[in-house]
């Protein structure tokens, strides 16, 4: 399936303007629910629903969701920087969490 198609089987996210991936207490990365991104903040509050955070597992499913984008980003390192973040933590990264922030803050 195409990340367009996997991304119409995810819940909306109408109600975000952005997530704040997090490690300890220190925000290391924002997705805003914008055109170009929302679909990134689709998908990474899916795996924090599903997983509880994004450790390993949560990264192989989000690079399974991303389909075709994944061998975008691996091909050119830094063009999907989402998707590349997903690429270190299943190599060991760090698992990080997701906080969402509700529309209008």
């Amino acid at each position: 399936m195409s990340f367009a198609d996997n991304l119409a089987q995810l819940p909306t996210v109408n109600n975000l303007s952005r997530i704040e991936l997090v490690n300890g207490d220190a925000v290391v990365a924002v997705i805003e629910n914008r055109p170009g991104s929302a679909g990134s903040v689709r998908v990474y509050a899916w795996l924090a629903h599903r997983f509880g955070r994004i450790d390993r597992e949560a990264a192989e499913e989000g690079l399974r969701l991303y389909a075709e984008h994944g061998e975008d980003a691996r091909q050119h390192p830094g063009k999907h920087p989402n998707i590349d973040r997903l690429f270190a933590i299943v190599s060991g990264g760090t698992p990080l969490r997701v906080v969402p922030i509700p529309a209008g803050q």
